[in-house]
């Protein structure tokens, strides 16, 4: 097979199965925030697909983890266990990585917004709130708006799911790019690995039992997650003794499998289980998953299965510009449902139209959105990283 893994000039290891990884989790939220509502009963084969993907907190923690595991990376290759640069150059980084693409969309969001308001004010056009049922609304407040700029909208019930609620996550992440340096890094270095995935899910889970609630809608669990993320990087890449035996020595592929089980299991609406539980077993999941196919890769065994998959030229080629789908995909799919709706479509029709006209339709918007928007505040090892990937899967 064609080697996946490569060095830069920096001596920095491309792992081309992380952003076919992202890729295949975009495609799939996008697949979750189809609206499948007719208002119609459901027939049984769409009943039964629909079903499967319901799973989009599973999603979030894919990409959280990733996350974690990315920013872990330098921190565990490193002698001393800190950060390339200075905390600010950290911070600067991060912006410039996540906030042009993010204030664009919320543009565009608005651009939409103005339409729908002038046609309604100019014209017999009313927004129609079934048709348009989706995940972006043209009716938000100053307060929505402000919320969102300032990337604090997840704090509250009233504006997390306002304009177009996959943000939420954004603002998710980005508090957790403050608390990773500021509180989980220092934990870790003082008192060590453990210490610092306990104080994430301390954190996390305070706002669950130890604030009534307060700031749920902020899904902070997410917390942990991402220091499981951190764990695989450090399990995968640090040079200390005992935990180069942990990597060589235990079935990650297999314990893999068995927190998937145990997820779906604790999902399970029946059991009251909060949806914390069953994220973080996925999570758990997705860290074993980080340090099976990095091993599969540095020692050079034929690839599994799952790595093909996650390495295949799509679904890398889509890891590539996931932001920007992630990004956009919610107004697009909401207005493709407001085109077919009002078409008055029978039902298999209509939600066949929307699967697979509502991913063609995000897919392309998205990477011209990349290619204007996102591409050009990349880092240059992130732009050659992308070359890279495409000539080893060429």
């Amino acid at each position: 097979m064609d080697k996946v893994i490569e060095k830069s000039s920096s001596n920095r290891l491309l792992l081309h199965y992380l952003d076919g990884l992202r890729g295949i989790t975009a495609l799939y939220v996008v697949l979750v925030h189809v609206e499948a509502d007719t208002g119609q009963q459901l027939s049984s084969f769409w009943s039964m697909f629909t079903r499967a993907f319901k799973y989009g907190g599973f999603a979030v923690g894919i990409f959280v983890a990733l996350s974690g595991y990315v920013l872990m990376l330098p921190v565990s290759r490193s002698e001393k266990g800190y950060l390339p640069g200075t905390l600010n150059d950290f911070f600067k980084r991060r912006s410039r990585r996540i906030l042009p693409p993010y204030y664009a969309a919320i543009i565009f969001c608005i651009l939409i917004a103005l339409v729908v308001y002038l046609l309604e004010q100019f014209t017999t056009f009313q927004w129609d709130r079934f048709a348009g049922k989706g995940h972006f609304y043209p009716h938000f407040s100053f307060i929505d708006l402000l919320s969102h700029l300032l990337l604090v909208h997840n704090l509250s019930p009233a504006t997390y799911r306002s304009i177009n609620p996959p943000m939420w996550s954004v603002a998710t992440e980005w508090q957790i790019y403050f608390i990773f340096p500021l509180v989980l890094l220092p934990i870790w270095r003082r008192f060590g690995l453990l210490a610092s995935v306990f104080t994430a899910f301390l954190v996390g889970l305070s706002s669950v039992y130890f604030l009534n609630g307060l700031f749920d809608s902020t899904s902070l669990w997410y917390i942990g997650i991402f220091s499981l993320g951190m764990v695989a990087a450090e399990i995968g890449f640090s040079k200390k003794v005992k935990l180069v035996e942990l990597r060589k020595s235990l079935p990650w592929g297999l314990l893999c499998i068995i927190f998937i089980i145990i997820a779906f299991i604790t999902e399970w609406r029946k059991l009251g289980l909060h949806i914390w539980v069953g994220n973080s077993f996925f999570g758990v999941a997705i860290a074993c998953l980080f340090i099976y196919c990095t091993n599969s890769i540095i020692d050079e065994k034929k690839a599994p299965l799952i790595l093909k998959i996650f390495e295949h030229p799509f679904a890398i080629t889509i890891g590539t510009f996931s932001y920007s789908l992630y990004l956009t995909h919610g107004p697009i799919l909401t207005l493709l449902r407001y085109w077919l709706f009002n078409m008055e479509l029978p039902a298999n029709v209509f939600l066949g139209s929307s699967y697979l006209l509502g991913t063609i339709a995000s897919i392309i918007f998205a990477y011209v959105f990349y290619l204007l928007f996102e591409r050009p505040f990349m880092s240059k090892f992130q732009k050659k990283s992308e070359v890279k990937a495409q000539e080893s899967v060429s």
